[in-house]
């Protein structure tokens, strides 16, 4: 287990130094838990990916925006849908590194990200405790840095580094 902030300098590079991004996240608590990063993107290029919810779409009024698919859970035509959503943001944008929160519209995006060589980050939500997401265990193999929030997820997902809680 590693805690965040005594990361090793490659780990370090990828949370710190990219200048274009992507964030990914589903709407609701997912995009709440990415804009309580605000500190750390803001400043920096970046799109997003999200579910067009009014709540969404009031949040993220002023930025640059790519609406994804819905719903994601067990729904074929939306994954396909959203694939081809990710290669076409992922190869206009240009990322350097692509971040999620989950939840299920982070697959196709991490997917494409690592078959395009980018590096991603994904930090599992902080209200599961006791299992492991779907969505994470999907991601996990596609992600250069995984991350939790809480010391006990540390234990479900070997070698993931504990940030704390963003909400």
């Amino acid at each position: 287990m590693h805690v965040i902030n005594e990361a090793a300098p490659a780990e370090e590079a990828v949370t710190t130094h990219p200048q274009r991004l992507l964030l990914v996240g589903s709407s609701g608590g997912h995009l709440a838990q990415l804009l309580a990063l605000k500190p750390w993107w803001e400043g920096r290029e970046r799109t997003w990916v999200t579910f067009a919810t009014q709540d969404a779409k009031a949040r993220l009024r002023d930025e640059h925006v790519a609406w994804a698919y819905f719903p994601t859970t067990r729904n074929l035509p939306n994954l396909v849908r959203n694939l081809v959503l990710a290669v076409r943001v992922i190869t206009r944008e240009r990322p350097e590194l692509v971040v999620s929160t989950g939840a299920g519209v982070a697959f196709p995006f991490f997917l494409v990200a690592r078959l395009m060589r980018i590096r991603t980050v994904y930090l599992e939500v902080y209200d599961r405790l006791d299992s492991r997401t779907l969505t994470g265990r999907l991601c996990r193999p596609l992600s250069s840095l995984f991350c939790v929030q809480w010391e006990e997820q540390a234990t479900l997902y070997k070698g993931s580094h504990v940030v704390g809680t963003l909400l």
